[in-house]
């Protein structure tokens, strides 16, 4: 059986404002970066909607996104693998207070109600 996926309606919805991307700790500490369309891919490559220079992760490691229903990470077959709260993953739904790990980079994510 498979999941069924957002419906074609909800893809184009936009994602609901306050969603926050934070960096935790590291060089970039303390930036935050809204969760504002639909992808934003981050890497360490000149292509990557949020391009940090971490040797740790990959040139696109993982996407942060809203599918129109629900806010997501995507891992980009990263070298190193994402985690989320400890535990890889190839994609998750994201919720409020979660904790992406790229690399040495740690990520945390606050998301509206």
């Amino acid at each position: 059986m498979a999941i069924a996926g957002p419906s074609e309606e909800s893809k184009h919805r936009r994602p609901p404002s306050g969603a926050m991307a934070i960096v935790l700790s590291g060089f970039y500490e303390g930036l935050e970066v809204a969760i504002d369309r639909d992808r934003i891919v981050i890497g360490r490559g000149r292509k990557a909607d949020l391009a940090l220079a971490e040797a740790t992760i990959s040139r696109a490691h993982a996407a942060l996104g809203f599918d129109g229903e629900r806010f997501f990470v995507e891992d980009l077959g990263s070298t190193n693998g994402t985690l989320v709260n400890g535990a890889k993953v190839s994609r998750h739904v994201l919720k409020s207070e979660d904790e992406i790990q790229m690399g040495k980079l740690r990520i945390g994510v606050s998301l509206p109600d």
